[in-house]
């Protein structure tokens, strides 16, 4: 982790993102809590997902945000998501890479306490900007 921020992507799943761009135009991310596809990051086009009220974003991929179901947040809101991208189908087909044989997915990592600390002041001062 280069940078202290909740989100982050590998350049592969960069690469597949700008793909993706040029094919669907804007995009958006979702990262359900486990209903239909686990929890799978899935990748719309941008509007194509409506996240829920209470439903977190933890960033942005290339601008795009990248929301996540709000239980799943409560489990993860310690650890830093790497968006990666494997070759393989993943639980189902509903997200953009699924035909071109790909599927994205998330490494984990946990922040440290310090971390975790900077991180939540940060977080402070950009929701109150």
């Amino acid at each position: 982790m280069t940078s202290l921020k909740r989100l982050s992507a590998t350049p592969k799943a960069i690469e597949l993102v700008k793909e993706l761009e040029a094919e669907f135009g804007p995009l958006m991310f979702y990262q359900a809590g486990g209903c239909c596809e686990g929890t799978q990051p899935m990748c719309f086009k941008k509007g194509g997902y409506f996240p829920r009220m209470k439903d977190v974003c933890i960033g942005q991929i290339l601008d795009y945000d990248f929301w996540i179901d709000c239980d799943l947040f409560e489990y993860w809101k310690n650890a830093h998501f790497e968006l990666d991208v494997i070759d393989g189908f993943g639980t189902g087909g509903f997200s953009l890479e699924i035909p071109k044989g790909k599927t994205f997915k998330i490494n984990y990592t946990l922040f440290t306490p310090d971390e975790l600390e900077i991180l939540n002041q940060e977080e402070i001062k950009r929701f109150r900007s």
